[in-house]
């Protein structure tokens, strides 16, 4: 009995133990399961995002990207959006982020959708209203209307500042979002909502976009001796047709000169280079782009050879139309003594942007310099002031005076 009862004791502290194992290893293995469950809720954020390669950066970086990717997984898991766009669509707003961080208008990323219409633009294969548009004030703003376009027909003025189109607001686009809303195709319709200097109440403008033709040159004689040359664009091959107009002018016996850019929106760096030669000494300084701190600057010079001596008697007029390659050859002509600027002060665009692919099917354009004066001069720092300033008012233009140009044929006519 005693030897029966031993072996119920002995089977009781077994079950007993047994109990405690059991007991133990379920409160280990809750624990361990609580441990796991607190690791991955906390795990990186980064973690997180399992639809998504090449997450980590291949460069050495003390940027901490846990805010990046914890706004990622918040907005694809509580927005009710998230299902309307995909993950690459999220890449591609994130990098066009990156991209606005700069402060730069001009510094754009293009989506795949975007690539192609900018690269479709650049050929000349495009439909829009005609105007080219920059930023001033950090307001979209019209540099100029080209000649002749439906923007020009219109009545769109340079100085217009552009609110809307259709119905985007313009306040956080970039200058390349706002083309690409206006572009589109032939024979449809955009509507700008714009301010004009000098006026109160906004106005909508309806446009119907066409196919545009820019126009480069126009010359005439004028009495006194005065010839005239109607510049519009530094295009491809406006150099050429400029050669020809000063061909004319050599021709006609005339020794006074008006080279009228308002309105000019520039174009093509090493066409403002080449006709800024035909005036300037051989080596001197035409502009020079500075790279900050990335490189040292690039000088672009007279390569000559100078076709007018001292003699000629030389107006440019300017306005707040004149930009980018316009305002190269006008302060290259004004600093180094060769002509008389007359009109406004310029639009001030002296940026150099560089268009880098980033995948076979988007690119990236970045301000990679600005363009300075032979003296020095940031263009892009407010522009370029006139030597003679003659202002051009609403009414001037309702009653087709043209204040500058007549202040320009005065100088001219005193002169012998």
């Amino acid at each position: 009995m005693n030897l029966f009862k031993n072996i119920k004791t002995n089977i009781r502290i077994n079950y007993r133990k047994a109990g405690y194992i059991i007991v133990s290893a379920v409160l280990l293995a809750g624990v361990w399961g609580f441990g796991l469950y607190i690791g991955y809720s906390h795990r990186p954020e980064i973690d997180k995002v399992s639809t998504v390669i090449n997450k980590t950066p291949t460069f050495e970086t003390t940027a901490d990207f846990t805010a990046f990717w914890k706004a990622w997984n918040v907005l694809k898991d509580k927005s009710i959006y998230s299902d309307k766009i995909t993950d690459q669509d999220r890449v591609w707003g994130a990098v066009q982020g990156l991209a606005s961080a700069s402060g730069d208008p001009y510094t754009t990323f293009f989506s795949p959708a975007d690539n192609k219409l900018f690269k479709d633009e650049i050929k000349g294969s495009f439909s829009g209203i005609g105007a080219e548009i920059g930023m001033k004030d950090k307001v979209l703003t019209i540099i100029a209307p080209l000649k002749d376009t439906p923007a020009w027909k219109a009545g769109i003025k340079k100085g217009d500042k552009i609110l809307k189109i259709d119905k985007t607001s313009t306040s956080d686009l970039s200058v390349d979002k706002a083309i690409s809303l206006m572009r589109g195709e032939k024979g449809t319709p955009v509507t700008i909502t714009i301010l004009r200097t000098g006026e109160k109440e906004t106005r909508e403008i309806s446009i119907i976009r066409d196919t545009i033709e820019i126009p480069t040159i126009e010359t005439e004689s004028l009495p006194d001796g005065i010839f005239l040359i109607k510049f519009y664009s530094f295009s491809e091959n406006s150099d050429n047709l400029f050669a020809r107009a000063l061909d004319e002018f050599i021709k006609s016996g005339h020794h006074k000169l008006i080279v009228d850019i308002r309105g000019n929106p520039g174009g093509y760096l090493d066409v403002a280079v080449n006709i800024g030669s035909w005036f300037i000494d051989e080596g001197k300084i035409i502009v020079s782009e500075d790279f900050g701190a990335n490189k040292k600057p690039q000088y672009y010079r007279s390569h000559g050879p100078r076709l007018f001596n001292e003699n000629l008697q030389f107006i440019v007029l300017v306005d707040g139309g004149s930009a980018s390659a316009s305002e190269i050859l006008a302060g290259a002509l004004k600093e180094h003594g060769i002509a008389t600027l007359v009109g406004e002060k310029t639009f001030g665009k002296g940026s150099v942007q560089e268009l880098i692919d980033i995948t076979k099917d988007t690119s990236l354009k970045v301000t990679v310099a600005k363009w300075l004066t032979p003296n020095g001069v940031s263009i892009s720092n407010g522009g370029l002031e006139p030597n003679i300033k003659v202002p051009f008012t609403i009414k001037d233009l309702e009653a087709k005076r043209d204040p500058q140009m007549d202040k320009a044929v005065e100088i001219l006519k005193a002169k012998q």
